[in-house]
Protein backbone atom coordinates (compact mmCIF):
# COMPACT_ATOMS: atom_id res chain seq x y z
CA UNK A 1 0.00 0.00 0.00
CA UNK A 2 2.65 2.38 0.68
CA UNK A 3 4.85 1.80 -2.37
CA UNK A 4 1.07 2.24 -4.01
CA UNK A 5 1.00 5.66 -2.24
CA UNK A 6 4.48 6.44 -3.19
CA UNK A 7 3.84 5.65 -6.82
CA UNK A 8 0.46 7.98 -7.26
CA UNK A 9 2.56 10.91 -5.07
CA UNK A 10 5.31 10.54 -8.62
CA UNK A 11 2.58 10.86 -10.92
CA UNK A 12 1.28 13.63 -9.48
CA UNK A 13 4.01 15.26 -9.03
CA UNK A 14 4.73 14.97 -12.89
CA UNK A 15 1.62 16.11 -13.99
CA UNK A 16 1.95 18.85 -11.97
CA UNK A 17 5.48 19.69 -13.45
CA UNK A 18 4.29 18.84 -16.79
CA UNK A 19 1.12 20.95 -16.14
CA UNK A 20 3.47 23.95 -14.91
CA UNK A 21 6.06 23.79 -17.85
CA UNK A 22 2.77 24.63 -20.15
CA UNK A 23 1.54 26.99 -18.09
CA UNK A 24 5.18 29.25 -18.18
CA UNK A 25 5.39 28.53 -22.02
CA UNK A 26 6.18 31.70 -23.71
CA UNK A 27 3.82 33.10 -25.99
CA UNK A 28 4.22 32.54 -29.86
CA UNK A 29 3.14 36.33 -30.33
CA UNK A 30 4.17 38.17 -27.27
CA UNK A 31 1.61 41.74 -27.09
CA UNK A 32 3.13 43.62 -25.12
CA UNK A 33 1.56 46.50 -22.68
CA UNK A 34 4.27 49.41 -22.91
CA UNK A 35 4.88 50.66 -19.64
CA UNK A 36 1.50 48.98 -18.63
CA UNK A 37 -0.25 50.40 -21.53
CA UNK A 38 0.67 54.02 -21.00
CA UNK A 39 -1.88 55.49 -23.96
CA UNK A 40 -4.86 54.09 -21.67
CA UNK A 41 -3.28 54.48 -18.03
CA UNK A 42 -0.74 56.08 -15.76
CA UNK A 43 2.29 54.78 -16.97
CA UNK A 44 4.31 52.06 -14.58
CA UNK A 45 0.83 51.78 -12.39
CA UNK A 46 -0.61 48.82 -11.00
CA UNK A 47 -3.97 49.83 -12.32
CA UNK A 48 -2.06 50.14 -15.84
CA UNK A 49 -0.97 46.84 -15.51
CA UNK A 50 -4.23 45.59 -13.87
CA UNK A 51 -6.19 47.46 -16.79
CA UNK A 52 -3.91 45.79 -19.68
CA UNK A 53 -4.47 42.17 -18.37
CA UNK A 54 -8.76 43.02 -19.12
CA UNK A 55 -7.78 43.02 -22.97
CA UNK A 56 -7.71 39.93 -24.76
CA UNK A 57 -4.85 39.13 -26.51
CA UNK A 58 -1.98 41.10 -24.21
CA UNK A 59 0.20 38.01 -23.11
CA UNK A 60 2.58 40.41 -21.62
CA UNK A 61 2.93 43.32 -18.82
CA UNK A 62 5.97 45.86 -19.89
CA UNK A 63 7.77 47.67 -16.75
CA UNK A 64 10.89 49.81 -15.66
CA UNK A 65 12.24 49.55 -12.72
CA UNK A 66 14.45 51.62 -10.92
CA UNK A 67 16.35 51.54 -7.20
CA UNK A 68 15.47 53.90 -4.46
CA UNK A 69 17.70 55.01 -1.94
CA UNK A 70 16.32 52.44 0.26
CA UNK A 71 17.44 49.43 -1.58
CA UNK A 72 13.50 48.38 -2.50
CA UNK A 73 12.99 47.93 -6.40
CA UNK A 74 10.88 50.69 -7.30
CA UNK A 75 8.23 50.68 -10.82
CA UNK A 76 9.32 53.61 -12.60
CA UNK A 77 11.12 54.74 -15.73
CA UNK A 78 12.31 57.77 -15.54
CA UNK A 79 15.44 58.52 -13.13
CA UNK A 80 13.68 61.94 -11.57
CA UNK A 81 10.06 62.19 -10.51
CA UNK A 82 8.90 63.80 -13.72
CA UNK A 83 7.51 67.32 -13.68
CA UNK A 84 5.75 65.96 -17.38
CA UNK A 85 2.88 63.71 -15.33
CA UNK A 86 4.10 63.81 -11.58
CA UNK A 87 2.31 66.18 -8.71
CA UNK A 88 3.96 66.98 -5.64
CA UNK A 89 2.54 65.39 -2.21
CA UNK A 90 0.28 68.58 -1.34
CA UNK A 91 -1.12 68.34 -5.53
CA UNK A 92 0.93 71.20 -7.01
CA UNK A 93 3.12 70.90 -10.49
CA UNK A 94 7.04 70.16 -10.26
CA UNK A 95 8.52 73.26 -11.99
CA UNK A 96 10.23 72.42 -14.71
CA UNK A 97 13.76 73.86 -12.90
CA UNK A 98 13.16 70.80 -10.69
CA UNK A 99 13.42 68.20 -13.09
CA UNK A 100 16.61 66.88 -11.31
CA UNK A 101 15.23 67.53 -8.17
CA UNK A 102 13.75 64.59 -6.84
CA UNK A 103 15.89 61.42 -7.89
CA UNK A 104 14.37 57.63 -7.29
CA UNK A 105 18.15 56.94 -6.19
CA UNK A 106 18.48 59.68 -3.69
CA UNK A 107 15.15 59.14 -2.01
CA UNK A 108 13.62 56.14 0.14
CA UNK A 109 11.00 54.64 -0.96
CA UNK A 110 8.04 56.50 1.37
CA UNK A 111 8.88 59.78 0.83
CA UNK A 112 8.63 58.61 -2.86
CA UNK A 113 5.18 56.80 -2.90
CA UNK A 114 3.73 60.26 -1.26
CA UNK A 115 3.98 61.77 -4.84
CA UNK A 116 1.07 62.12 -7.41
CA UNK A 117 1.00 60.24 -10.21
CA UNK A 118 -2.16 60.08 -13.00
CA UNK A 119 -4.35 63.04 -11.87
CA UNK A 120 -2.04 65.77 -14.27
CA UNK A 121 -3.03 66.33 -17.16
CA UNK A 122 -0.65 64.65 -19.63
CA UNK A 123 -0.23 66.43 -23.16
CA UNK A 124 1.87 63.24 -24.90
CA UNK A 125 -1.26 61.06 -23.97
CA UNK A 126 -4.57 62.95 -24.46
CA UNK A 127 -6.39 59.42 -23.71
CA UNK A 128 -5.07 58.33 -20.39
CA UNK A 129 -7.46 58.19 -18.16
CA UNK A 130 -7.14 60.52 -14.87
CA UNK A 131 -6.89 58.73 -11.50
CA UNK A 132 -4.72 59.50 -8.12
CA UNK A 133 -2.07 56.63 -7.60
CA UNK A 134 1.62 56.73 -6.89
CA UNK A 135 4.62 54.53 -8.30
CA UNK A 136 4.39 50.93 -6.70
CA UNK A 137 7.03 48.74 -5.50
CA UNK A 138 7.39 45.33 -8.03
CA UNK A 139 6.67 43.51 -4.73
CA UNK A 140 3.45 45.09 -4.48
CA UNK A 141 2.62 45.08 -8.25
CA UNK A 142 3.45 41.17 -8.83
CA UNK A 143 1.42 40.34 -5.63
CA UNK A 144 -1.58 42.78 -7.23
CA UNK A 145 -1.24 40.80 -10.72
CA UNK A 146 -0.92 37.22 -9.49
CA UNK A 147 -3.98 38.24 -7.05
CA UNK A 148 -5.86 39.38 -10.57
CA UNK A 149 -5.08 35.87 -12.27
CA UNK A 150 -6.09 34.01 -8.98
CA UNK A 151 -9.29 35.49 -8.38
CA UNK A 152 -10.44 35.85 -12.18
CA UNK A 153 -8.99 32.55 -13.77
CA UNK A 154 -6.68 34.41 -15.99
CA UNK A 155 -3.69 32.73 -18.01
CA UNK A 156 -0.67 33.37 -16.79
CA UNK A 157 0.90 36.82 -17.95
CA UNK A 158 4.42 37.25 -18.91
CA UNK A 159 6.67 40.31 -17.41
CA UNK A 160 8.97 41.90 -19.04
CA UNK A 161 11.28 44.16 -16.28
CA UNK A 162 13.66 46.66 -17.66
CA UNK A 163 16.36 47.74 -15.69
CA UNK A 164 17.14 51.41 -15.97
CA UNK A 165 20.74 51.83 -15.82
CA UNK A 166 23.74 53.18 -16.84
CA UNK A 167 27.36 53.02 -16.56
CA UNK A 168 27.63 56.75 -16.80
CA UNK A 169 24.84 57.01 -14.10
CA UNK A 170 26.56 54.61 -11.54
CA UNK A 171 26.23 56.05 -8.13
CA UNK A 172 24.26 59.05 -9.65
CA UNK A 173 21.17 57.37 -10.80
CA UNK A 174 21.48 53.69 -10.23
CA UNK A 175 23.87 51.35 -7.98
CA UNK A 176 26.03 49.41 -9.63
CA UNK A 177 24.70 46.28 -11.75
CA UNK A 178 26.02 44.26 -9.28
CA UNK A 179 23.15 45.54 -6.99
CA UNK A 180 20.48 46.46 -9.04
CA UNK A 181 20.93 42.81 -10.19
CA UNK A 182 20.45 41.04 -6.73
CA UNK A 183 17.92 43.32 -5.65
CA UNK A 184 15.96 42.37 -8.82
CA UNK A 185 16.37 38.76 -8.70
CA UNK A 186 15.43 38.99 -5.35
CA UNK A 187 12.19 39.83 -5.96
CA UNK A 188 11.60 37.94 -8.55
CA UNK A 189 13.24 34.66 -6.76
CA UNK A 190 11.05 35.02 -3.31
CA UNK A 191 7.55 36.09 -5.30
CA UNK A 192 8.53 33.17 -7.58
CA UNK A 193 7.76 34.38 -10.69
CA UNK A 194 11.09 33.54 -12.58
CA UNK A 195 9.24 31.41 -14.93
CA UNK A 196 7.40 33.80 -16.37
CA UNK A 197 10.13 36.87 -16.56
CA UNK A 198 11.94 38.47 -19.12
CA UNK A 199 14.96 41.02 -18.28
CA UNK A 200 16.03 43.81 -20.62
CA UNK A 201 18.10 46.89 -20.70
CA UNK A 202 19.79 48.93 -22.98
CA UNK A 203 22.70 48.54 -20.14
CA UNK A 204 24.00 45.39 -21.12
CA UNK A 205 26.31 44.78 -18.12
CA UNK A 206 22.95 43.84 -16.26
CA UNK A 207 21.79 41.58 -18.51
CA UNK A 208 25.05 39.92 -18.90
CA UNK A 209 25.34 39.36 -14.94
CA UNK A 210 21.80 37.23 -15.35
CA UNK A 211 23.26 35.39 -18.12
CA UNK A 212 26.27 34.43 -16.14
CA UNK A 213 24.39 34.04 -12.45
CA UNK A 214 20.74 32.98 -13.52
CA UNK A 215 21.07 31.19 -17.08
CA UNK A 216 17.59 29.91 -16.53
CA UNK A 217 15.97 33.77 -16.65
CA UNK A 218 15.35 34.76 -20.45
CA UNK A 219 17.14 38.14 -21.21
CA UNK A 220 16.16 40.47 -23.83
CA UNK A 221 19.02 43.69 -25.30
CA UNK A 222 16.86 47.05 -25.82
CA UNK A 223 18.68 48.49 -29.17
CA UNK A 224 18.62 51.65 -30.77
CA UNK A 225 21.65 51.96 -32.90
CA UNK A 226 22.53 51.20 -36.62
CA UNK A 227 24.20 48.72 -36.33
CA UNK A 228 24.04 44.91 -37.55
CA UNK A 229 22.56 41.90 -36.43
CA UNK A 230 25.64 40.75 -35.71
CA UNK A 231 27.15 43.73 -34.69
CA UNK A 232 24.53 44.25 -31.49
CA UNK A 233 25.07 40.19 -30.77
CA UNK A 234 28.92 40.18 -30.75
CA UNK A 235 28.37 43.93 -28.43
CA UNK A 236 26.62 41.75 -26.00
CA UNK A 237 28.92 38.86 -26.14
CA UNK A 238 26.12 36.26 -26.24
CA UNK A 239 22.70 35.37 -28.18
CA UNK A 240 20.33 36.82 -25.75
CA UNK A 241 16.02 35.23 -25.97
CA UNK A 242 15.36 38.53 -27.55
CA UNK A 243 16.70 40.91 -29.59
CA UNK A 244 14.41 44.39 -28.80
CA UNK A 245 14.84 46.78 -31.34
CA UNK A 246 13.42 50.27 -31.14
CA UNK A 247 10.68 49.13 -34.30
CA UNK A 248 12.36 51.45 -37.25
CA UNK A 249 15.09 49.00 -37.07
CA UNK A 250 13.33 46.22 -37.82
CA UNK A 251 13.98 44.93 -41.62
CA UNK A 252 13.29 41.28 -43.37
CA UNK A 253 16.95 40.61 -42.95
CA UNK A 254 17.19 41.54 -39.57
CA UNK A 255 14.00 38.83 -38.56
CA UNK A 256 15.67 36.41 -40.36
CA UNK A 257 19.26 36.59 -39.25
CA UNK A 258 17.28 36.23 -35.51
CA UNK A 259 15.37 33.83 -36.08
CA UNK A 260 18.21 31.89 -37.98
CA UNK A 261 20.36 31.72 -34.38
CA UNK A 262 16.79 31.09 -32.55
CA UNK A 263 16.83 34.75 -31.33
CA UNK A 264 13.29 36.14 -31.05
CA UNK A 265 12.85 39.60 -32.44
CA UNK A 266 10.24 41.97 -30.17
CA UNK A 267 10.37 45.56 -31.52
CA UNK A 268 9.36 48.87 -29.10
CA UNK A 269 7.37 50.99 -29.07
CA UNK A 270 4.71 50.64 -32.33
CA UNK A 271 1.51 52.72 -31.82
CA UNK A 272 -0.68 52.87 -34.88
CA UNK A 273 -1.95 50.30 -36.56
CA UNK A 274 -0.38 50.81 -39.72
CA UNK A 275 2.80 50.28 -38.35
CA UNK A 276 2.01 47.39 -36.07
CA UNK A 277 0.39 45.47 -39.05
CA UNK A 278 3.56 46.26 -41.08
CA UNK A 279 5.74 44.64 -38.19
CA UNK A 280 3.67 41.88 -38.28
CA UNK A 281 3.89 41.26 -41.81
CA UNK A 282 7.85 41.00 -41.23
CA UNK A 283 7.29 37.86 -38.82
CA UNK A 284 8.35 39.51 -35.41
CA UNK A 285 7.78 37.39 -32.24
CA UNK A 286 5.75 40.26 -30.29
CA UNK A 287 5.38 44.15 -30.62
CA UNK A 288 6.09 46.55 -26.86
CA UNK A 289 2.92 49.27 -27.70
CA UNK A 290 1.77 51.88 -25.82
CA UNK A 291 -1.54 51.19 -27.05
CA UNK A 292 -2.59 47.41 -26.16
CA UNK A 293 -6.24 48.08 -27.27
CA UNK A 294 -4.49 48.76 -30.68
CA UNK A 295 -2.18 45.92 -30.66
CA UNK A 296 -4.55 43.58 -30.22
CA UNK A 297 -6.83 44.57 -33.23
CA UNK A 298 -3.96 44.10 -35.86
CA UNK A 299 -3.65 41.29 -37.95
Amino acid sequence: MKLKKTAILILLSAFVIKSNAQEVKFPAFSAEAHRGGRGLMPENTIEAMLNAMKIDGITTLEMDTHISKDGKVVVTHDDYLSPAFMLTPDGKDIPATDAKKYPIFGMNYDEIKQFDLGTRNYDLFPQQKKIKTHLPLLTDLIDAVQRDIKTNKRKQFFYNIETKCSESGDGITNPKPEEFVKLLMEVIIRKKVDDFVVIQSFDKRTIQLIHEKYPKIKTSFLVANKKTYEENIADLGYKPFILSPVWQMVNEDLVKKAHADGVKIIPWTANTLADIQKLKALNVDGIISDYPDILVQAK
